[in-house]
Protein backbone atom coordinates (compact mmCIF):
# COMPACT_ATOMS: atom_id res chain seq x y z
CA UNK A 1 0.00 0.00 0.00
CA UNK A 2 1.59 3.54 -0.67
CA UNK A 3 0.82 5.83 1.55
CA UNK A 4 0.62 8.59 -0.34
CA UNK A 5 -2.18 7.45 -2.20
CA UNK A 6 -3.78 6.56 0.92
CA UNK A 7 -5.89 9.83 0.58
CA UNK A 8 -7.60 11.27 -2.64
CA UNK A 9 -6.21 14.61 -3.66
CA UNK A 10 -10.01 15.78 -2.76
CA UNK A 11 -9.47 14.31 0.82
CA UNK A 12 -5.94 15.59 1.55
CA UNK A 13 -7.43 19.37 0.59
CA UNK A 14 -10.80 17.73 2.99
CA UNK A 15 -8.58 17.13 5.61
CA UNK A 16 -6.13 20.18 5.51
CA UNK A 17 -9.20 22.23 5.37
CA UNK A 18 -10.66 21.01 8.36
CA UNK A 19 -7.45 22.08 10.11
CA UNK A 20 -7.30 25.30 8.86
CA UNK A 21 -11.05 25.90 10.00
CA UNK A 22 -10.23 24.37 13.14
CA UNK A 23 -7.26 26.48 14.05
CA UNK A 24 -9.17 29.95 13.18
CA UNK A 25 -10.27 29.92 16.08
CA UNK A 26 -7.29 28.72 18.24
CA UNK A 27 -3.50 29.49 19.08
CA UNK A 28 -3.43 25.57 18.98
CA UNK A 29 -1.58 23.35 16.39
CA UNK A 30 -3.16 20.04 15.08
CA UNK A 31 -1.54 18.02 12.65
CA UNK A 32 -1.78 14.62 10.60
CA UNK A 33 0.58 12.40 10.03
CA UNK A 34 0.27 9.19 8.29
CA UNK A 35 2.61 6.44 7.38
CA UNK A 36 2.18 2.62 6.11
CA UNK A 37 3.12 0.36 9.49
CA UNK A 38 3.65 0.60 13.30
CA UNK A 39 4.89 -2.60 14.49
CA UNK A 40 4.87 -1.25 17.87
CA UNK A 41 2.25 0.88 20.05
CA UNK A 42 0.85 3.81 17.93
CA UNK A 43 0.60 6.22 20.87
CA UNK A 44 4.32 5.36 21.61
CA UNK A 45 5.10 5.65 17.46
CA UNK A 46 2.99 9.05 17.94
CA UNK A 47 5.17 10.35 20.55
CA UNK A 48 8.09 10.55 18.73
CA UNK A 49 6.94 11.14 15.61
CA UNK A 50 5.40 14.37 17.60
CA UNK A 51 8.77 15.23 18.84
CA UNK A 52 10.11 14.50 15.16
CA UNK A 53 8.33 16.96 13.80
CA UNK A 54 8.91 19.47 16.31
CA UNK A 55 5.12 20.04 17.38
CA UNK A 56 6.57 20.50 21.06
CA UNK A 57 8.01 24.51 19.50
CA UNK A 58 4.40 25.72 20.15
CA UNK A 59 4.46 28.56 22.50
CA UNK A 60 1.49 27.47 24.69
CA UNK A 61 2.70 23.67 24.04
CA UNK A 62 -1.05 23.54 22.70
CA UNK A 63 -0.56 21.25 19.09
CA UNK A 64 -2.01 18.28 18.61
CA UNK A 65 -1.22 15.21 16.30
CA UNK A 66 -3.25 12.09 15.07
CA UNK A 67 -1.25 9.49 13.82
CA UNK A 68 -2.15 7.06 11.55
CA UNK A 69 -0.72 3.76 10.54
CA UNK A 70 -2.87 2.53 6.96
CA UNK A 71 -1.39 -1.12 6.35
CA UNK A 72 -1.16 -2.00 10.37
CA UNK A 73 -4.47 -0.36 10.94
CA UNK A 74 -3.36 1.79 13.93
CA UNK A 75 -3.92 5.41 15.37
CA UNK A 76 -3.48 7.70 18.39
CA UNK A 77 -3.59 10.98 18.82
CA UNK A 78 -1.18 13.06 21.28
CA UNK A 79 -1.63 16.57 22.72
CA UNK A 80 0.81 18.05 24.01
CA UNK A 81 1.72 18.75 28.11
CA UNK A 82 -0.45 22.58 27.27
CA UNK A 83 -3.28 21.03 26.04
CA UNK A 84 -2.97 17.78 27.87
CA UNK A 85 -2.83 19.27 31.48
CA UNK A 86 -6.26 20.98 30.72
CA UNK A 87 -8.52 18.47 28.50
CA UNK A 88 -10.65 15.86 30.57
CA UNK A 89 -9.01 12.51 31.89
CA UNK A 90 -11.20 10.66 28.80
CA UNK A 91 -11.17 12.79 26.27
CA UNK A 92 -8.55 11.66 24.12
CA UNK A 93 -10.26 8.42 24.35
CA UNK A 94 -13.75 9.73 23.28
CA UNK A 95 -12.18 11.55 20.12
CA UNK A 96 -10.67 7.82 19.36
CA UNK A 97 -13.54 6.06 19.46
CA UNK A 98 -15.47 8.69 17.67
CA UNK A 99 -12.88 8.31 14.94
CA UNK A 100 -13.09 4.62 15.18
CA UNK A 101 -17.05 4.75 14.05
CA UNK A 102 -16.08 5.81 11.22
CA UNK A 103 -13.05 4.23 10.39
CA UNK A 104 -14.34 0.48 10.72
CA UNK A 105 -16.87 1.32 8.12
CA UNK A 106 -14.02 2.40 5.79
CA UNK A 107 -13.99 6.26 6.12
CA UNK A 108 -11.68 7.36 7.02
CA UNK A 109 -11.55 10.91 6.00
CA UNK A 110 -14.73 11.50 7.33
CA UNK A 111 -13.01 10.36 10.76
CA UNK A 112 -9.96 12.04 10.99
CA UNK A 113 -11.97 15.17 9.78
CA UNK A 114 -14.67 14.56 12.65
CA UNK A 115 -11.39 13.92 15.10
CA UNK A 116 -9.97 17.49 13.54
CA UNK A 117 -13.29 18.68 14.74
CA UNK A 118 -13.73 17.73 18.10
CA UNK A 119 -10.00 18.52 18.85
CA UNK A 120 -10.71 21.91 17.37
CA UNK A 121 -13.50 22.73 19.49
CA UNK A 122 -11.57 22.03 22.68
CA UNK A 123 -8.50 23.86 21.55
CA UNK A 124 -10.96 27.22 20.96
CA UNK A 125 -12.32 26.09 24.54
CA UNK A 126 -9.13 26.52 26.27
CA UNK A 127 -6.47 28.03 24.33
CA UNK A 128 -9.34 31.25 22.39
CA UNK A 129 -7.47 32.68 19.56
CA UNK A 130 -5.77 36.11 20.44
CA UNK A 131 -4.99 38.60 17.77
CA UNK A 132 -1.27 38.18 17.78
CA UNK A 133 -1.81 34.15 17.14
CA UNK A 134 0.76 32.78 14.73
CA UNK A 135 0.18 29.56 12.64
CA UNK A 136 3.19 27.96 14.55
CA UNK A 137 3.01 24.73 12.38
CA UNK A 138 2.47 23.79 8.90
CA UNK A 139 -1.60 22.49 8.19
CA UNK A 140 -0.26 20.19 5.49
CA UNK A 141 -0.52 16.47 6.25
CA UNK A 142 2.86 15.04 7.25
CA UNK A 143 3.80 11.50 5.45
CA UNK A 144 5.96 9.18 6.31
CA UNK A 145 7.48 5.79 5.06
Amino acid sequence: MNVKNFFSKEDKERIIRAIQEAEKETSGEIRLHIESQCKGDALERAVKVFWKLKMHKTQLRNGTLIYLAVKHRKFAIFGDEGIHKKVPENFWDDVKEEMREEFVKGRFTEGIVKGIGRIGQKLKELFPYQSDDVNELPDDISIGD
